[in-house]
């Protein structure tokens, strides 16, 4: 069973942009148009940022197992709205390509293995090395095991 407040993260992006809309709305019935357009640009960047369905369709964890282990060095497990994801995907650099990305808010089987490595929480980035599993490693471990490959 999926966590309350993980069911809640994975719907905040809908209440964010319901916000969004009232707080535009609100701006151009005040003749605002200015505010209201960088209401808009910079909510609809926020519920971009938290949807679930953000950088499209990811690997899931029964395709990651399926993989023989020699395809899959390095998994990383992330979620939208995550800045400690984007960050090692930042630090990556162009090896993140190089990298199978699971998005656990696609995935309940992918959020259920990160719990199982994570005392129940779903901490991510949660990053499987040559199958072992480290929560929120330093990028130069990640890029270390990517230049051994």
């Amino acid at each position: 069973m999926v966590r309350w407040h993980t069911g809640i993260m994975r719907r905040l992006w809908i209440v964010l942009l319901a916000l969004v809309v009232v707080v535009v709305g609100t701006s151009l019935y005040q003749g605002d148009y200015l505010f209201a357009l960088a209401y808009a640009a910079g909510g609809l960047a926020l519920v971009w940022w938290t949807a679930p369905r953000r950088g499209g369709r990811t690997t899931t964890h029964q395709e990651v197992l399926a993989m023989p282990e020699s395809e899959r060095p390095v998994v990383v497990y992330w979620r939208p709205g995550c800045g400690y994801c984007q960050r090692l995907k930042f630090a990556l650099g162009a090896d993140t390509e190089r990298v199978t990305w699971v998005n656990i808010w696609q995935d309940e089987e992918a959020a259920a293995f990160v719990r199982s490595v994570n005392d129940g929480n779903e901490t991510v980035p949660t990053v499987v090395i040559d199958g072992t599993p480290h929560t929120n490693p330093d990028a130069a471990v990640v890029l270390e095991r990517l230049t051994t490959s």
